[in-house]
């Protein structure tokens, strides 16, 4: 029997809009921009990108591949059919009036640490994940993935949060059986929106790998307008990870790795002082693909 495959190519485009990280979305929100790879398409790159343009009406700039899914059953296919899906993660900006942007924490409250809504949901895992642990008959089992939920979610006063861990917290949730993509009723899942097939899992994927890169690459540069204030890049930065971070380190650690360059201008509307504008510094904008450019969460 030959199984025939198919290539879905799926696009996690990300910006960020009055502080707020956003994941541009199809079918109200339920889908990420995404279509099959066709004989059209002279790559799959450009292929992604048409498939997002036609979707969406947004046009891409730069992306990168993000990962393969080709779990079986990820979508409802045949025996002799097996859909791959080759994602891609792309960073832009978003304009008014623009349709199919959502806020990234409508579908992981959970990852917004700083905020209440994200601690009150974390409260209420913790509860759930502590009811799914206690069911398990064997005890190192119990023991075992107690571990994992306190590593995870950061449960007890020593636990430290670790916002890389996106995919890794999503799938401890789907396994317990705490999402609605797992099956469980709708009544019986934790906060957050669901999506179609795995997409959640992949715009999981987008936001641990987008968390991991603005550590160590100035990839923040692409989400930004070209002048800004150093409060508005701290409030990018917070937005993305999640997690607050501590004022005076941000600013010493971007000034002693001469990231941005002062403009010379004023911003003159922020409810108070003026503050002084920045734009990258011209090295940082052309080396911005490459790693080794720092920018680092400074968190107390």
């Amino acid at each position: 029997m030959t199984t025939q495959i198919l290539i879905e190519l799926i696009a996690v485009l990300t910006a960020v809009r009055d502080d707020t990280p956003q994941v541009m979305t199809i079918d109200h929100g339920r889908s990420l921009p995404s279509g099959p790879l066709e004989n059209a398409h002279r790559s799959l790159q450009a292929g992604v990108r048409a498939w997002v343009e036609r979707q969406t009406g947004h046009p891409i700039g730069h992306v990168e591949q993000l990962y393969t899914f080709a779990d079986h059953g990820r979508m409802l296919t045949t025996e002799q059919v097996r859909t791959i899906a080759i994602s891609y993660l792309a960073l832009t900006r978003s304009h008014a009036g623009e349709t199919g942007w959502r806020d990234w924490y409508d579908y992981f409250p959970w990852e917004n640490a700083k905020s209440e809504t994200g601690r009150t949901c974390r409260a209420h895992i913790e509860r759930r994940l502590c009811q799914w642990v206690a069911g398990m008959d064997n005890p190192a089992t119990r023991i075992a993935q107690w571990q994992r939920c306190v590593s995870l979610f950061a449960i007890g006063d020593m636990a430290v949060w670790d916002d890389e861990l996106v995919l890794q917290r999503y799938e401890l949730l789907y396994e317990a059986g705490l999402v609605p993509e797992s099956g469980c009723a709708a009544a019986d899942a934790v906060p957050g929106q669901p999506m179609h097939h795995d997409h959640r899992r992949i715009l999981a994927t987008g936001m641990a790998r987008l968390r991991a890169k603005i550590r160590y690459r100035p990839v923040v540069f692409e989400l930004m307008p070209e002048e800004f204030t150093l409060l508005h890049l701290q409030r990018v930065m917070e937005s993305l990870s999640g997690i607050h971070i501590h004022k005076q380190n941000f600013r010493r650690l971007i000034t002693q790795q001469q990231l941005v360059e002062e403009t010379g201008a004023m911003e003159e509307n922020t409810g108070g002082r003026p503050a002084r504008l920045f734009r990258f510094c011209g090295e940082v904008r052309q080396a911005r693909q490459f790693t080794g450019t720092k920018i680092p969460l400074a968190v107390p």
